[in-house]
């Protein structure tokens, strides 16, 4: 099987993606990710919604299993098969607001315990480090905000739909932080710089 990440919205496909996609003969993804590439998919290709994941090890090995933006971050590239990555939010967001990823910590809130996330994320800016969230719909910014209120100035930077042309940065701190309008986001955590 082939784990081919579709990238993190229109336009983020790589060549290699692409190349995979249309060689195809099946193809399993979810419905974001099926339409994010429909233009690659050949008309002889069969191409399936994922209806339960818990089937996705019992897949074909000439099966093509769509991963929204890179199947290692936060992603399906847990599933025995090539990997071939995408363009994910994570590396979108640290490009559109200039912060290199060697000096990122990521960590995922999706689907998680959220408080264990929020104990993590205050450890990692104590220490002065830029953390991501790659968050789901229910984690709480403000609460999130309220348990980092003893550093008043780290930002709180939401990159909401990034990659589509919905695509909205939405700046905050701590004290007034930021709300999304959307569920689809990450949130950049930002301590202030060292004086």
């Amino acid at each position: 099987m082939k784990i081919v990440g579709v990238g993190c919205g229109p336009g983020m496909l790589t060549c290699e993606a692409a190349d995979v996609i249309t060689a195809a003969t099946q193809i399993v993804g979810s419905e974001r990710a099926i339409t994010l590439i429909k233009e690659y998919i050949s008309p002889d290709c069969t191409v399936k919604v994922i209806e339960d994941y818990k089937t996705l090890k019992t897949l074909p090995d000439e099966a093509v299993l769509l991963s929204t933006g890179d199947p290692m971050m936060s992603g399906l590239g847990y599933l025995q098969g090539t990997v071939i990555p995408g363009i994910s939010s994570v590396q979108l967001g640290a490009a559109r607001l200039h912060i290199p990823l060697t000096k990122l910590m990521i960590l995922s809130a999706h689907g998680r315990g959220h408080s264990k996330i929020v104990d993590t994320t205050a450890d990692e800016i104590k220490q002065g480090k830029n953390v991501c969230l790659i968050t789901d719909p229910d984690f709480s910014i403000p609460n999130l905000a309220n348990y980092l209120i003893e550093f008043p100035e780290t930002e709180l930077i939401i990159c909401q739909d990034i990659g589509y042309p919905s695509e909205l940065i939405i700046r905050g701190t701590t004290q007034n932080p930021p709300e999304p309008s959307s569920g689809m986001y990450i949130l950049f955590v930002i301590p202030p710089k060292p004086r």
